[in-house]
């Protein structure tokens, strides 16, 4: 081990868990048209909803329901009566799935028809509110553009149909570096890190140490944080976390496949969303988005700029009117903390729940 890594023992004790306050959750496993096991796990905290939530890339639906904060969002929402569903992508680290070679247009034209529909048809509602964030968000949005039906509602966390990127970001997309590592035999990355690391993987995060020094916000000596930024850029201000996370990030990220990652630099380069062979087959369909969406940046997001949402937000209010759309960015958050920062509960959910409730059922 290197000086100054602080490694997770995975032969220690298991760390005691909170319980959530929350309904006993029931597990929903099921078969997309392409015969991709995913799963949704419904928390059902009341008559309003159908609300689905959606993970983002290298991780899983535990973003959502971490017991390491006070109240996560899952908690939250089903204090406020909602039916609370959380989907695990065909990326999800949960799921056997994720081990395989994907790209996003998969995910769009099957995992979100499949999960839409299971909800509907337990719920027997008409339509489905949807809180979706980063690689969820992306592919949600393509999904949508590309006719995704039983959406009434949609609140979009750092990312929607266009991309605006740090230069950090857009060098590694620019360099072609998923291509690149992906030619010479690299089919994943991982965020993963223990104290049984071999030699090469220790100095992999050693070499990351001093790149994570120039492009984190915030310095800590967890490599799991390290390797987190060096997949996605920085993801969150370190402020915004309280140790218990940060310590356990090991238990929310994991490994992300490269065709992944490929087809999120195609889209980084050309600045907003493209199928993976580079065609425009998603942004000339934007009459479709015509339902009420929320949009929510970090003002402090690295990862993806505000400006971001800030140009799928003007391209939907100049073609349907503002009067259905809204956009909040955030001061002190980055990206994923707007998620599960420590004090999110008071300064992002209740954005969140604002737009649910205006459409709510029941």
């Amino acid at each position: 081990m290197f000086a100054g890594d602080i490694y997770f023992n995975p032969d220690a004790p298991p760390r005691l868990k909170r319980p959530l306050d929350a309904p006993a959750p029931v597990v929903h496993f099921f078969e997309t048209e392409d015969s991709v096991e995913l799963r949704l796990t419904r928390y059902q905290g009341g008559g309003k909803g159908p609300v689905m939530l959606v993970h983002g890339l290298g991780v899983g639906s535990t973003i959502f329901s971490t017991d390491t904060i006070q109240t996560n969002l899952l908690e939250y929402l089903c204090k406020h009566e909602y039916d609370v569903w959380l989907l695990d992508l065909r990326v999800s680290i949960l799921l056997p799935a994720s081990k395989q070679e994907w790209n996003g247009d998969q995910i769009a034209q099957y995992d979100f028809k499949a999960a839409i529909a299971q909800i509907r048809q337990a719920t027997q509602a008409a339509d489905v509110q949807c809180v979706v964030h980063c690689y969820g968000a992306t592919t949600f949005f393509m999904s949508l553009l590309a006719g995704l039906q039983g959406v009434r509602s949609v609140v979009c966390s750092q990312i929607a149909a266009d991309t605006v990127v740090a230069t950090a970001t857009g060098l590694k997309a620019g360099l072609h570096l998923p291509g690149m590592l992906d030619a010479i035999g690299i089919k994943s990355l991982t965020a993963y890190a223990d104290n049984k690391e071999n030699w090469f993987n220790k100095l992999y995060d050693k070499a990351l140490n001093g790149y994570a020094r120039i492009e984190a916000q915030g310095y800590c000596t967890n490599p799991v944080c390290h390797r987190i930024t060096f997949m996605y850029a920085s993801l969150y201000r370190h402020d915004t976390l309280n140790e218990t996370l940060h310590d356990n990030l090991h238990e929310l990220f994991g490994e992300s496949n490269m065709h992944t990652f490929e087809h999120l630099a195609l889209i980084v380069r050309k600045g907003h969303l493209v199928d993976f062979k580079g065609e425009d087959v998603y942004m000339p369909h934007f009459d479709r988005l015509s339902m009420p969406i929320c949009f929510i940046s970090g003002a402090d997001n690295q990862c993806y700029l505000p400006e971001s949402t800030l140009k799928t937000y003007e391209r939907v209010c100049k073609l349907h009117g503002s009067e259905r759309y809204s956009r909040h960015v955030v001061p002190g958050y980055g990206h994923i903390d707007c998620m599960f920062g420590k004090d999110a509960v008071v300064d992002v959910y209740p954005i969140i729940l604002q737009h649910l409730e205006k459409t709510a059922q029941g």
